[in-house]
C-alpha cells in the first residue's frame, strides 16, 4: 500500500479500554482532577494524539500551538473532553491488529515517552512536549498493522515490530516507515509543525534542513527502549549507540543509559491500569 493511500484510509486506531474507562470516570466528578486526567491520557498514545488534535483544531484558543498533554487539558472544557472520551468508547476494538500485541505496544510507547521526558529535561528542553511526542512516535506502526495486516505480519516474521532495524526494513520493503505514517497522521490532525518534524525525522534527524533537538531526543530514547526490548548486551549497546545524534545535544551513551528507571513499567502513578 502506498503511503498516501494508507493515510487516506478510514483507520479506527484502538484506544486502551481501561484508560478510557478511568478517564470517563474521572470526568464524571463535579471537579475533575487535571493531574489525574493527564496521567491517564499519558498512558494511551492514541488518546493523546486525539487530544492534541482537538486542542490544535481550527477555532480553538491556541490552534497550532498546543504541544503537550497538560496544555491541551488546560484549554479544553470538560464537555470537549467528555466528547473525546465518548468517541473513544465507540472505537475501542473495531480494528485490532492480530500481529501486534497492544499491551506490548502501549508499554513500549510509554517507555519511550518517559525516557524522552528525562532526556529533554537533561538538555533543558520542554519535558512535557518530549513526553507527548515520545508517546505518539510509533502510532504509525499501529496504523500500518491495521491497514495492511498481511504485509506487516510478513515483516514481523523477519524482524519484530520493536527491533532496532525495523524502520530500515520497512523502508526497504514499503518505501516508508512508521515514522512517515506517524508524521502524516500528526499533520492531518493539525498538530504543531515542530511535533510533526520530530516525528518525521525521528529516524534520521540530520535529514531535516535544520537539526530539531526534539527529533534527536526521540531518536535516542527510541534507541534505548528498542535496545532494551532486544536485550542487547553492553557490547551491542556500545556498537549500536547513535553517538552522532547525541553530540549536538551533549548526550553520550552514559548519560542516556543513566536515565533508565529501575522498572519503567512501574513508574506510573498507582491508580493507572496495568495495560
Amino acid at each position: 500500500m502506498e503511503l498516501n493511500a494508507l493515510l487516506a484510509s478510514e483507520l479506527a486506531l484502538p484506544y486502551a479500554p481501561k484508560v478510557v474507562a478511568m478517564f470517563l470516570n474521572e470526568l464524571a466528578h463535579p471537579d475533575p482532577n487535571l493531574r489525574v486526567l493527564g496521567q491517564l491520557v499519558g498512558a494511551d498514545p492514541v488518546l493523546t494524539l486525539r487530544l492534541l488534535a482537538v486542542a490544535n483544531a481550527a477555532g480553538t484558543p491556541m490552534a497550532g500551538y498546543v504541544y503537550s498533554i497538560p496544555e491541551a487539558l488546560a484549554i479544553l472544557g470538560n464537555e470537549q473532553l467528555r466528547g473525546l472520551a465518548q468517541t473513544a468508547t465507540h472505537s475501542l476494538g473495531p480494528q485490532t491488529p492480530a500481529s501486534l500485541s497492544l499491551p506490548q505496544f502501549w508499554h513500549f510507547s510509554v517507555d519511550v515517552a518517559k525516557l524522552s521526558r528525562a532526556l529533554a529535561g537533561t538538555i533543558r528542553n520542554n519535558p512535557c512536549t518530549a513526553y507527548a511526542v515520545g508517546l505518539v512516535h510509533a502510532v504509525g506502526e499501529l496504523a500500518m498493522h491495521i491497514a495492511m495486516p498481511e504485509e506487516m505480519e510478513a515483516l514481523n516474521q523477519t524482524q519484530p515490530p520493536f527491533d532496532l532495524r525495523r524502520a530500515r526494513l520497512e523502508h526497504k520493503r514499503l518505501g516508508y516507515s512508521y515514522a512517515d505514517v506517524s508524521a502524516g497522521l500528526a499533520r492531518q490532525w493539525q498538530l504543531p509543525e515542530r511535533l510533526v518534524d520530530a516525528l518525521q525525522y525521528q529516524i534520521a534527524p540530520f535529514d531535516n534542513e535544520s537539526y530539531e533537538p526534539l527529533a534527536g531526543v526521540l531518536h535516542l530514547a527510541a534507541w534505548r527502549v528498542r535496545a532494551k526490548e532486544g536485550a542487547l548486551d553492553d557490547n551491542a549497546l556500545a556498537v549500536s549507540f547513535p553517538g552522532e545524534v547525541g553530540v549536538p545535544l551533549g548526550l553520550d551513551i552514559d548519560i542516556v543509559l543513566q536515565q533508565d528507571p529501575l522498572d519503567w513499567h512501574d513508574q506510573s502513578a498507582p491508580f493507572l491500569p496495568r495495560l
